[in-house]
């Protein structure tokens, strides 16, 4: 687990994660800060994770290029797992938080320990598409409030839209010096980013942005304490100058059971988020990843993190984008990210007093936009309704129940949606055809007497039974009506048997054995036999009858369709296919084509 990746490690290297790092620093600041805002809490425990779960997740991480800390998706999970305290008891909210970390972090630890980090990817993008926009409107909406210089009503146990009513209609006085500075930072960051996009400059826009606004706002004396102590605009208050210190979080039992559901949530989204963010990336660099080891530098830091009183946090989209475009090259660039941010903790808190909320506000506003990637909205709700569906229940569930209880809604979700469609059992007919061909039934076809051959595909598990049932019903009275005395049943693509639909198929032989039907058993690949095997099928039911998938000249399926023309020899009395019989050697010319 070399820290750089391998042992040929050069300056050259070093160089370009140190100029990664440090570019990625400056981003990070204000969006520590400001993330903090989002979750509710003071400002420094964001910067606190910049420093704490940057480092540790670099340090045990997979990606080269993922960095770590407070996002802003995760932000709004934490406020809304808060919600259920008193807004007014900072010490509790805050202890609530760094338990909440924890938690967090025991579980995307147990994802890991069990190995369940692959299980991620069952979960539908369309999900997380419906997540991110319905967190983007309720980001925008928190901080309405700081962008119009006005005091958020209303408290966390109030809906978010019935509390931007309250603020907008009974709050406070529009603060127009707050709403210049906010609609400056949006203005100001919108352009920054065209530049830097347009002239390939460092990505350092937000803070670049943060700063301008900041120091016109001190210029102009509206970020500094006048008569009364009060300043013209709300300010984010001075930071203590010092690093994160060991802190064991209160537990308090009934926290653990409000916290729970919100935990779950966090876990698996910081994970989505992360190995999603990390295998972009990884698509361009053809790094390979280790999604478990990933979870559990993911869980490891989130646990340390609770300990070192910072805000949860997960992979940063634009951080980790930052990060690879700066030319980084290994995990060093995220220690150096960690170490920068610190050492700009220890010399720089003391001026935070002086960048307004409307400054951060504004950038956040712009951060919300930027959240909804409009065009692969567009196209996930022009693919299906299944998509469409998960996208418009997921965001309506983000703004009408909770962040924190969207994404497993819409899981949840997924999961019920996935199971009958994987449950779906695709049966069709082939046939013989008059070239000795063995293929799909056509409409023009005749029937056959002989020999009939279904071909079943899909999942063969307890879900699929009741329709596995329907098509045995039907098989047995089509060959019933057509006086057929050979059924081949091809099982070359069926997957995952289980003992549901393996009894099924024993009551089908069973049945058709005391009626005189010989049915043979096509395709079957080494897991279907391995079940057959365990139930000793061979015990009951004659061995000539299996034709197992084998790597051969011929396939199973037509070895079995000659099996059944040979044990009919001149007895085949059917007008499609008893030609075939004769001369014997036109049996030994079938082929299939499927």
């Amino acid at each position: 687990m070399a820290l750089a990746g391998n042992f040929n490690y050069d300056w050259n290297k070093g160089k370009r994660d140190l100029l990664a790092g440090l570019t990625v620093a400056a981003i990070s600041l204000p969006q520590g800060m400001a993330y903090a805002l989002i979750a509710g809490v003071d400002p420094r425990f964001g910067l606190y994770s910049a420093v704490v779960v940057t480092l540790v997740a670099s340090l045990l991480g997979s990606s080269s290029h993922l960095i770590n800390g407070p996002t802003s998706a995760i932000s709004l999970v934490v406020f809304s797992a808060l919600a259920f305290l008193d807004p007014n008891a900072t010490s509790d909210i805050y202890e609530a938080m760094f338990l909440l970390g924890v938690m967090v972090g025991i579980i995307q630890i147990g994802i890991a320990v069990f190995k369940l980090g692959d299980l991620t990817r069952y979960i539908s993008e369309s999900v997380i598409l419906g997540f991110m926009a319905g967190a983007a409107v309720l980001l925008a909406i928190g901080q309405i409030g700081n962008a119009l210089g006005v005091r958020e009503k209303g408290t966390g146990h109030q809906h978010v839209l019935y509390r931007l009513w309250l603020t907008v209609v009974h709050g406070d006085p529009l603060n127009l010096k707050a709403l210049a500075i906010s609609a400056a930072s949006v203005l100001l960051a919108v352009l920054l980013r065209r530049a830097v996009r347009r002239y390939r400059l460092p990505q350092l826009d937000m803070f670049v942005t943060l700063l301008i606004v900041a120091t016109v706002a001190f210029g102009l004396g509206w970020s500094r304490p006048g008569e009364g102590g009060r300043t013209a605009i709300a300010v984010i208050g001075s930071l203590k100058a010092g690093l994160p210190s060991p802190h064991i979080p209160e537990i308090h039992w009934n926290w653990i059971g409000q916290l729970s559901s919100s935990a779950v949530a966090i876990a698996f989204l910081g994970l989505l988020e992360a190995l999603s963010i990390a295998k972009s990336i990884a698509h361009h660099t053809r790094q390979p990843l280790d999604y478990n080891r990933q979870c559990l530098a993911e869980g490891v830091a989130n646990l340390v993190g609770g300990f070192f009183r910072c805000l949860p946090g997960s992979g940063s989209l634009s951080r980790s984008a930052i990060n690879y475009q700066a030319g980084a090259v290994t995990r060093f660039s995220g220690v150096v990210t960690s170490v920068a941010v610190a050492l700009a903790v220890l010399a720089l808190a003391p001026l935070t007093r002086y960048i307004p909320k409307a400054a951060l506000a504004g950038l956040l506003l712009v951060t919300a936009v930027r959240l909804v990637d409009i065009e692969r909205l567009r196209y996930t709700l022009r693919a299906s309704r299944y998509d469409a569906g998960l996208v418009v229940v997921t965001t309506l569930a983000a703004l009408l129940i909770g962040v924190e209880f969207s994404i497993l809604i819409g899981v949840a979700l997924s999961i019920l949606l996935f199971v009958p469609r994987e449950a779906r059992l695709k049966v069709t007919e082939l046939v013989v055809s008059p070239e000795a061909v063995v293929r799909e039934r056509q409409s023009s076809d005749p029937d056959c007497t002989a020999v009939a051959v279904w071909d079943f595909e899909g999942e063969f598990f307890f879900g699929a039974a009741p329709e596995l049932d329907r098509y045995f019903d039907k098989l047995k009275e089509r060959v019933q009506q057509q006086g057929v005395r050979y059924l081949v049943l091809r099982f070359k693509r069926v997957r995952n048997p289980d003992v549901v639909c393996i009894e099924r198929l024993e009551h089908f032989l069973r049945e058709a054995q005391k009626d005189g039907l010989v049915v043979l058993l096509a395709g079957l690949r080494p897991e279907f036999r391995t079940v057959l095997g365990n139930l000793r099928f061979t015990a009951w039911y004659p061995a000539e009858r299996f034709f197992p998938e084998e790597d051969e000249t011929w396939s199973a399926t037509v070895r079995a369709v000659r099996y059944a023309y040979a044990l009919l020899g001149e007895a085949n009395t059917c007008p499609h296919c008893a030609g075939r019989t004769q001369p014997p050697q036109r049996v030994a010319n079938l082929y299939y084509l499927v």
